[in-house]
Formats: C-alpha cells, sequence, structure tokens
C-alpha cells in the first residue's frame, strides 16, 4: 500500500497536471487568503516602530520604542494563537471554505481600523483581534486544499501555497518603499506614512472575501461530515484530538516543531529590519550625512532587506517541498533546523551595512524554507474529522510559547544594552540577543525525533 501511495503523492508528474478549473480556483482562493494574511502581517513588522513613536508618550528613547515593539509583537502572536485555537476547530465541525471567508474578513478589517489608533491600548487591541482572524487563516486554507486537490498535488500544491506567502511579503516591502519616498518627498507626513500602510494592506483582502463567497466544502469533508452525525463521530473536538494517543502525539510534538520555527522567525527573523535600520542609520551618522535624509534612506534599505528576505523565502520554500518529496519530510527539516541556526548567528554577527544586505536573501530562505514543511507536514499527521483543528493546534496555539520570544528578545536586548556607551554598542547588544536566541532551533530537532515519516503516505483517516 505504501509504494502504490508513494506513485500517487510523489508522482513524477508535475502537481499541477490534470488540475480541473475548480480545483485551480480552491488554490487560488486558499493562496490569496494566506498571501494577503502574510502581507498584513509584514507590514505590522515594517512600520510598528513607525507607528509607536506616535502612539506613545514622547521622551521615550530607541530602546524603549523597542521594548514596546516587542510587546505589540507579542499581544499580536496571542491573538494568533487564539484565533488558531478557535478557528481550526471551527474549521473541521462548520467548513473549511465558510471560516476561510470568515477569517479573511476580521484581520483585513481589523488591519484596517489599525490605522485609527490613537494611542498604545487601542493599537495592541486592534493587533489581537487581527491575530485572530490570522490564526485561523493557515489552518483551514491548508485543509482546504489538501482535502479538494487530488492526493498526487498535494505536497507540491501546499509547498507552493506556502511559498506564495513570500509574494505578500515582498509586496509588503515594495509599498513600504513607496510610502517611504511619498515621505522623503514630502508629498506624505511622517505621522500618516504608518497609517496609509495598515490601510493599503487591508483592502486587497477585503476584497478577496467577495470571491471565496463562491468556495464549497471540500467533497471528502462534506460525506465524513454527514456520516460522523450518524455515527455521533465529533469533528473538531479537542477531546478527540487529546483522547487518542496517536493524535496527541502527533498534536504535543507537532507543536514543538512548530514553536521552533515560529520563535525563530518571529521572536529573531523579523527583528533584522530593527538591525538593518540601526546599522545603516549609525553608518550614514558617522559619514555626516543630513538628519533629515538619514530616516528616510534607512527606510528605503530597511524595504529592501524585507524584499530580499522573502525573495530568499520563496525559493527556500519551493526547495524545501522539492526535497521532502525526494527524500522524506524528517531528513529536511532537519537539515533546515541545522542551517536556520547557523544562519542566523552568522548573520546577526557580521551584518554591518548596505553591502552585506545581500545576506538577508539567505537568511530568508533557510529561516522560512521550515513553514514550507509546515504545510506539508502538519495535515498528514491528523484525519479529516481532525485536520484543521489538528494542523491550527500545531501551527498557532505554539505561539503562546513563542509570543515569549519578542519579550524575551526585548529584555534581553535591554539588559545586554545597560551597560553600552555608544550607539555601536547597543547594536553589539542587539546582535549577542539574537545570537543567543537562535539554540531555539534546536528545539525543532527534538520534535522530529518523535514525529512520523509521512513521505508516500496517504492522509490517515
Amino acid at each position: 500500500m505504501t509504494n502504490e501511495a508513494s506513485l500517487v503523492t510523489d508522482s513524477h508528474q508535475k502537481w499541477w497536471n490534470g488540475l480541473t478549473r475548480y480545483h485551480w480556483f480552491v488554490f487560488a482562493m486558499a493562496s490569496m487568503a494566506w498571501l494577503f494574511d502574510c502581507l498584513d502581517q509584514q507590514i505590522f513588522i515594517l512600520v510598528r516602530k513607525d507607528a509607536l513613536k506616535f502612539l506613545l508618550p514622547p521622551g521615550l528613547d530607541g530602546n524603549q520604542i523597542g521594548a514596546y515593539s516587542a510587546y505589540s509583537t507579542s499581544i499580536f502572536m496571542i491573538g494568533w494563537a487564539t484565533g488558531g485555537l478557535i478557528f481550526g476547530s471551527v474549521g473541521d465541525w462548520f467548513g473549511r471554505a465558510k471560516t476561510l471567508t470568515i477569517t479573511v474578513l476580521l484581520y483585513s478589517v481589523c488591519t484596517g481600523l489599525s490605522a485609527f489608533s490613537t494611542g498604545w491600548i487601542d493599537f495592541a487591541i486592534f493587533r489581537f483581534v487581527t491575530g485572530l482572524g490570522v490564526g485561523g487563516v493557515f489552518g483551514v486554507a491548508v485543509t482546504l486544499v489538501a482535502d479538494s486537490l487530488p492526493e498526487r498535488s498535494r505536497t507540491g500544491a501546499l509547498g507552493s501555497l506556502q511559498a506564495l506567502s513570500a509574494v505578500g511579503n515582498i509586496s509588503s516591502g515594495l509599498i513600504y518603499m513607496y510610502v517611504s519616498s511619498l515621505v522623503q518627498g514630502q508629498v506624505l507626513k511622517p505621522e500618516w506614512s504608518w497609517k496609509v500602510m495598515f490601510i493599503i494592506g487591508a483592502l486587497p483582502a477585503f476584497l478577496c472575501v467577495f470571491l471565496q463567497m463562491k468556495l464549497k466544502e471540500p467533497e471528502a469533508w462534506v460525506k465524513a461530515r454527514a456520516e460522523g452525525k450518524l455515527t455521533g463521530v465529533k469533528f473538531g473536538s479537542y477531546f478527540a484530538l487529546f483522547g487518542d494517543p496517536r493524535w496527541r502525539k502527533s498534536a504535543l510534538f507537532g507543536m514543538m516543531l512548530c514553536v521552533s520555527g515560529i520563535i525563530g522567525i518571529w521572536g529573531i527573523g523579523f527583528f533584522a529590519p530593527d538591525l538593518v535600520r540601526d546599522v545603516i542609520t549609525n553608518n550614514l551618522k558617522e559619514k555626516g550625512v543630513a538628519q533629515e535624509l538619514i530616516a528616510a534612506e534607512a527606510s528605503k534599505w530597511v524595504a529592501i532587506n524585507g524584499i530580499l528576505q522573502n525573495i530568499g523565502a520563496f525559493f527556500g520554500m519551493l526547495s524545501f517541498t522539492y526535497i521532502a518529496q525526494k527524500i522524506g519530510r524528517r531528513p529536511t527539516f532537519v537539515m533546515a533546523f541545522l542551517a536556520a541556526m547557523a544562519i542566523t548567528i552568522i548573520y546577526f554577527q557580521t551584518f554591518n551595512g548596505v553591502q552585506h544586505i545581500w545576506m538577508s536573501s539567505v537568511m530568508g530562505f533557510f529561516h522560512m524554507s521550515l513553514f514550507a514543511g509546515f504545510a506539508i507536514y502538519l495535515p498528514e499527521l491528523f484525519p479529516i474529522r481532525l485536520r484543521s483543528t489538528g494542523t491550527s493546534f500545531c501551527y498557532n496555539v505554539g505561539r503562546y510559547l513563542a509570543a515569549t520570544g519578542p519579550v524575551t528578545l526585548g529584555l534581553l536586548q535591554l539588559k545586554l544594552a545597560e551597560t553600552a556607551k555608544t550607539p555601536a554598542d547597543r547594536i553589539d547588544a542587539f546582535r549577542d540577543a539574537c545570537s543567543y536566541m537562535s539554540v531555539v532551533f534546536l528545539l525543532g530537532l527534538v520534535a522530529i525525533a518523535f514525529l512520523p515519516e509521512t513521505k508516500g503516505q496517504p492522509l490517515p483517516e
């Protein structure tokens, strides 16, 4: 049976061969939902400090604003975890397609509302509620694709869905560059730039909702749901997920696997813009560049960093997909976690100016390659009645733990900066904090040792 399944799921045919028009529609809608989700995430990452400069009381220094930036990120991730817990279960008992539409509507509306924040408290509330919607999207999007497309197309489609998320991140960088140029040209006031970014981020996602209303529930789920009502089998039940030793093991170690990658990217990798901004700002000051030109120039390189990071991510996720199909999920994860730890230390210890900006693409390649693995691997660990629940639990609920990553980094940075005498010393404190945090990738190696190899296996039912 394994050999036969292997021929089905890992055929030498291209994954897209033979897909119907509706298969493509499902793939496009799920990919757009996640793409715009990631665009909105990245916009927040790019403008969180800009927003907090105007939302916090005046007189705070850069380290204090940086700490609040970390706190807002953690609040966002707590909302993300909560949304994953809620909507993952809803996706199994209410339907993948309907739940996807609800979650996209939620995160798009609240991203737009973030632009109207007047202080730290309401900004944090909007980020939390945005996180609820963001947390719900991934699990229902990947299970919608996994249950709707042919088995032979599943791995390639899910890896590609995750890779396309990089397009959303790249788009946010281009938008940020454009908005920064408007500020530099004095067309837009600095205090309005972050507001414009949030509004722009909300619009395409909001429009996407109307298209998703045409989605149908997967036939496999409809059939299983009808049978479940007759037999009394629970769909989307956490009691069922943790009551069966097989699914409980997959859930707990799957969560540990994701925590490692999520802390790695949200607690370390997504703070690369802060390093780029601080290093380039310091370099420009040392060169005697006029103060009014420094902020715009630094913002340009922050945006370039994001674009390069996500170009690398796109190819990293496609590479993970290809290698996982060839040699298996578990050995591919092992190589990816080790590489992510190594590049994190190298990047944060050696980045020293625009001449090193190319390194952002290398870090993005290895950090984000792991997330293609999550999209491919997690649905393969759970049956259809618990697939959205289990996938969302692993990918999102671990963010309660992962939310400590940005806070830990912020506190570690403040502690290391206590003896700093110059801006360069403070930058070095930040470098060391990120390097120490990189050991979290080793947690993924522990988790994968207890999880099964699923290459060539049919989805569990």
